[in-house]
C-alpha cells in the first residue's frame, strides 16, 4: 500500500488506551459521586436518625417533603438567593474584570487587593462579618454612624439582603479573575478597528467585549446558579437559618433537618432534591445558551 493511499484511508482511531487513560477519571467519580448519590437515594426511602440501622419507609419521607415539611419555603428562598446574588456579582465581576485586564502597574497591584477574599475560607468571612455588623460592638457602633448601626443579621427585613451581599463580596474575585481572562483573548485588533471608526471606551465595551465575553459569561453564570445550591457554611455561621426561618435556605434546611433533627432519611431526599435542581439547571443553561456550539474567538481560529 503506497503513502498515498493510506494518508486517503482517513484518520486511524485508537480506542484502546484513551479507555486505560480515563479509568482513574470514571473510578474516582464513581467512588466520590455515583456511590454517595446511590446512597443518598436508597436513604431516602428510609427512617434513620443516624444510629442504628435504617428501616424502610418507602415513600413517607417525599410525601412528607412536599406536603408538611416546610420545603416550599426553603425552595423559594434558595431561589431568591439566586438572582440576588446573580444580578449583584455579574456587573461588578465584569467591570472589574475587564478594568484589571488592563497592562498597566497600578491595575495589577489593585488587583492583588481585589483578590484577599479568595485567601479567605468562608468560615473566616463569617466571623468577621458577624463582629463587624454587631449592632453594639461592630464597625458601625461609633458615633456618628447611627443611620448604618442596624441589626443586620437579627432584623428578618435586613438579614437576606445582608447574607446575599457577603456572599456576593466573597466570591466576586473570583468571578472577576474568569472576566479578566476573557478580556485578556479579545483580539486587540477589534478595538483598533473601532477606535479607527470613532468608537469610544463605553461604545466599544457594549459593541465588543461584552459580545466577546458570552461565554464567559455563560460560564460564570453557571457557577454563580449551581454555586447557591451549595451555600452553607457562611450562612451557618452567620444566621443559622434565622431570625425564624429567613435565611434557612435549601442547604442549610437538609443540613438542620439531618444534624440536628435526627432525620436522615428526609434529609436524604432534600439532598436528591439538591442534586435534581443542579443538574436541571445546568442543562437549562448549556442548552438556552449554546454552550455545546461554543467555537474559538481568537485570530485565526
Amino acid at each position: 500500500m503506497t503513502a498515498h493511499s493510506e494518508r486517503g484511508a482517513g484518520p486511524v482511531r485508537r480506542s484502546g488506551p484513551s479507555v486505560l487513560l480515563t479509568l482513574p477519571a470514571l473510578v474516582f467519580f464513581a467512588t466520590f459521586a455515583i456511590v454517595p448519590l446511590g446512597a443518598a437515594v436508597w436513604l431516602s426511602f428510609t427512617e434513620w436518625s443516624g444510629l442504628g440501622d435504617p428501616t424502610w419507609v418507602g415513600l413517607d419521607n417525599w410525601r412528607a417533603l412536599l406536603t408538611t415539611h416546610d420545603t416550599g419555603h426553603a425552595l423559594w428562598l434558595t431561589v431568591q438567593l439566586m438572582v440576588l446574588t446573580w444580578a449583584v456579582q455579574t456587573p461588578v465581576s465584569i467591570l472589574l474584570g475587564v478594568f484589571l485586564a488592563g497592562r498597566q502597574r497600578y491595575r495589577e497591584i489593585l488587583a492583588v487587593v481585589y483578590f484577599v477574599p479568595l485567601l479567605l475560607s468562608s468560615a473566616a468571612i463569617a466571623i468577621a462579618f458577624r463582629n463587624l455588623l454587631d449592632p453594639n460592638f461592630g464597625l458601625f457602633a461609633g458615633p456618628g454612624l447611627a443611620w448604618l448601626n442596624q441589626n443586620w443579621l437579627g432584623d428578618p427585613d435586613r438579614v437576606f439582603v445582608t447574607v446575599a451581599f457577603i456572599i456576593a463580596w466573597q466570591f466576586i474575585p473570583f468571578h472577576t479573575l474568569l472576566y479578566q481572562g476573557g478580556a485578556r483573548q479579545v483580539p486587540q485588533s477589534l478595538y483598533e478597528a473601532a477606535a479607527i471608526d470613532g468608537a469610544g471606551r463605553v461604545r466599544q465595551f457594549l459593541a465588543i467585549t461584552l459580545p466577546q465575553l458570552r461565554y464567559t459569561i455563560v460560564t460564570s453564570s453557571t457557577l454563580m446558579l449551581v454555586g447557591a445550591l451549595t451555600y452553607f457554611d457562611l450562612i451557618y455561621i452567620l444566621t443559622q437559618g434565622g431570625p425564624g426561618n429567613a435565611t434557612r435556605i435549601l442547604p442549610l434546611d437538609m443540613y438542620l433537618t439531618g444534624f440536628t433533627g435526627n432525620q436522615m432519611g428526609l434529609a436524604s431526599a432534600i439532598a436528591v432534591v439538591l442534586v435534581v435542581l443542579g443538574m436541571v439547571l445546568s442543562l437549562t443553561i448549556s442548552t438556552a445558551s449554546g454552550f455545546s456550539r461554543m467555537e474559538s474567538q481568537l485570530d485565526g481560529e
